[in-house]
Formats: C-alpha cells, sequence, structure tokens
C-alpha cells in the first residue's frame, strides 16, 4: 500500500521512573497513554491504534485498550517480541501504519517494572530458554551482561580500551542526568567513583550498566493534517532503518565483535536520508551499558574507531562540542525504560520543551536502539 499522508509524533506522556513503582505495567501503561494524548490535545475516544513491545514483565496492546476503553474502536494492534533492539522499530511500524491509512490515531508505549519486577540482569529460579540461545545457555552465558561485556573485551583487546574510557561515557551521561528532573540518578559522578564501585560482570562495574527502573513511556502518532489543529509541534521522521540477524542479541555468532548492529544501519541511514553525523544537533543512542554508548557513537560515524573514550573525554559528545549524546542521561543514568524514553526526550528537545538541558536550536535528532547484532535506528526532525 503507497503511503499517501505523513505521519507525525504529536503527544508524549511518561510517568514517574522508580526503582519500586507499586503498580502494574497496565496501570502504568494506561496512566502514560493518558498523559501522551492530554500533551497533544486528543481523547481516548480518537485513538484506533496501540502498538508496543515487550519481553519480560508488560502489558500487551489489546489489555491496555480495554484499560483506555477502546474495545470497539481498534483498527490497528502490534505486539512486538523483543528487547531494546524493537524500540525505534515498533516507532517506525506505526508511523508507517498512519502513513497508510491503517489507523488513524496510534499510541505506543513502553511499560515495565525492571527493577521491582522481572529484571533483564539476573536469572532466576528454574530456565526454559530455546532458540539460538539453547546453546551457550549450558555454560552459564544467559544474560545481557555477559554478552555485551565479552564484545567489550573484545573492544579492549583490538583498540586498547581502558574502563576509563567507558568511564568517561558514562560520566557524560550523569552529568546530563544532573538537569534531568525526571533522572533517577543525578548526583555528580566521579572517574574515582566509577573505578571504586562494585564489578558486575568484568569489565563491567556498576556504573556500566543501565539503571533497572519501574515505570512508562508513550507516544502519539497521527497524521500532519491533523497535527495542524492539536497542541503541540508535530516531530517528524525523516528516515529509519533496521538490521535483523537471527542470532538475536547473542555475541558469539558475531563476526566482528568490536561492531554493533550500527555498523550497518548507520551507513544505511545516512544514505538513506542524505544527512551526515555532523547535521545532527543531538542523538539519543541506546546506552544498555557504556560499552554499547561507546561502540554505537563509533559505528554512526561521531568519531572514528576506537576513539569513543577521547570523544568523551574530550567534551565532543556534550553542550558545545560536536553533538550532544544523551541529554537526558540515557539509561545508564535517567532510567532503563527500555529505549522508549529516547523516543521521548528526542520529541520534548525538539520542541523545545526540555528546560535546563535544552539543546539549543535542535532541528534534528538520531535516536538508535539496538543490542549487540540487531536494532534499528531514526532520524525525527522538528
Amino acid at each position: 500500500m503507497p503511503q499517501s499522508r505523513e505521519a507525525v509524533v504529536v503527544g508524549i506522556g511518561r510517568t514517574d521512573f522508580s526503582r519500586n513503582s507499586g503498580r502494574t505495567t497496565l496501570v502504568m501503561a494506561q496512566a502514560a497513554a493518558r498523559a501522551a494524548l492530554d500533551d497533544a490535545g486528543l481523547a481516548t475516544r480518537d485513538v484506533d491504534g496501540l502498538a508496543t513491545f515487550q519481553v519480560g514483565d508488560s502489558s500487551n496492546a489489546p489489555d491496555v485498550g480495554h484499560a483506555l476503553g477502546l474495545d470497539e474502536g481498534i483498527r490497528y494492534s502490534l505486539n512486538i517480541a523483543g528487547g531494546g533492539d524493537e524500540a525505534s522499530f515498533v516507532v517506525a511500524e506505526a508511523m508507517r501504519a498512519v502513513a497508510n491509512g491503517v489507523c488513524d490515531v496510534c499510541i505506543v508505549y513502553r511499560s515495565l517494572n525492571s527493577r521491582s519486577g522481572k529484571r533483564f540482569g539476573r536469572m532466576d529460579g528454574a530456565s526454559y530458554i530455546g532458540g539460538s540461545q539453547q546453546f551457550p545457555a549450558p555454560h552459564g552465558y544467559v544474560v545481557p551482561p555477559q554478552w555485551f561485556a565479552m564484545a567489550a573485551r573484545r573492544h579492549m583487546h583490538e583498540y586498547g580500551t581502558a574502563r576509563e574510557d567507558l568511564g568517561a561515557a558514562a560520566i557524560n551521561n550523569r552529568r546530563h542526568a544532573e538537569k534531568n528532573p525526571h533522572a533517577i540518578m543525578r548526583s555528580p559522578l566521579t572517574i574515582e567513583q566509577y573505578l571504586a564501585a562494585r564489578p558486575i560482570c568484568e569489565p563491567f562495574h556498576l556504573y556500566d550498566c543501565a539503571l533497572e527502573a519501574d515505570g512508562a513511556v508513550a507516544l502519539v502518532i497521527t497524521t500532519m493534517e491533523r497535527a495542524r489543529d492539536l497542541k503541540q509541534k508535530p516531530i517528524r521522521i525523516l528516515g529509519h532503518e533496521a538490521y535483523r540477524n537471527g542470532s538475536n542479541l547473542i555475541a558469539d555468532s558475531s563476526t566482528d565483535f568490536t561492531r554493533m548492529y550500527s555498523a550497518k544501519v548507520g551507513p544505511r541511514l545516512w544514505d538513506s536520508t542524505g544527512l551526515k553525523p555532523r547535521d545532527m544537533d543531538f542523538a539519543c543512542l541506546y546506552d544498555c551499558f557504556t560499552y554499547t554508548l561507546l561502540c554505537t557513537t563509533e559505528d554512526y560515524g561521531f568519531c572514528e574507531k576506537g576513539e569513543g573514550g577521547d570523544f568523551y573525554r574530550s567534551g565532543r559528545g556534550t553542550y558545545g562540542g560536536d553533538v550532544v549524546i544523551n541529554p537526558h542521561g540515557g539509561l545508564l543514568s535517567e532510567a532503563y525504560i527500555h529505549g522508549l524514553n529516547h523516543h521521548y526526550e528526542a520529541a520534548l528537545q525538539l520542541r523545545g520543551d526540555a528546560g535546563e538541558r535544552q539543546v539549543k536550536d535542535a532541528k534534528l535528532a538520531l535516536v538508535s536502539a539496538g543490542g549487540l547484532v540487531s536494532g534499528s535506528a531514526l532520524v525525527f526532525a522538528a
């Protein structure tokens, strides 16, 4: 079906981010959705599409639709099984659905209790593991910190990367989070504190790992025509690219541990949009671990391979530098809401509503989401 209209983001909503929400994922999902609709100036009766991605504890689209009172009105429902590599993909899919007339108003959301509920960094109780993950599982190679730590070690071997380089990325995020009232971790982080933190999975220590949190985020997408009568400046999507690998997240099938999905997605995205890394005013890069942030900064072309540590240490990834990376503090310091909070921040910045952390004259943003060998990215524009 050919696209006949432009889809835009017109509303954003979120719950508080915490370490113990005391609420179900269903309650948080509908709360974030209602907040996003109110932000846009739309009512629940206007909604005819819902899209989400989920792994661990979550709430699927039909249940959220029921909680919103949409039992009679849904034309489009998308539930993607997957982790953070799906965040940008599900946003792009919802925008395609609106652009192609499958639905008129679609809510994209992610709700999870990743601290008080199902934690991604640990494996408890009996495990039933299938697919490609069944082969490394007998060796205890089962959780994300292990997968990404292996890749980080290879980067260290190939490029001489040190823990101080990973720490530079973590500190850059924390400095930005200090100005974000929604961030869970806002206290300053020094390199001494970073290096002294307890180990998790070498070379990762505490501040190398995303901040497990409870919360929900929602975006509202509709047509540009309808957006003209709504409350907020519409946010456009200039391009989207994805890369899929059957091995899912696991790094042991990668041919090059020092490059992630972004080494495939980045060049395709710049080629399809005619843009370059230097054109971005800011970037919200998926940062489940410091290595993820360091590696994708290189892969997307913000610096050369092996120069990620120097990039952050020299101030090229902050205000006054080449590009502002994760102005909200990212998953490492704001909260781990599986990457959809990156899309919230991008829309907020492009509307000029980010307050003290506002990126001056922000017009273009790269937003990414991905694991080691699968992921996607998009370019948002004001």
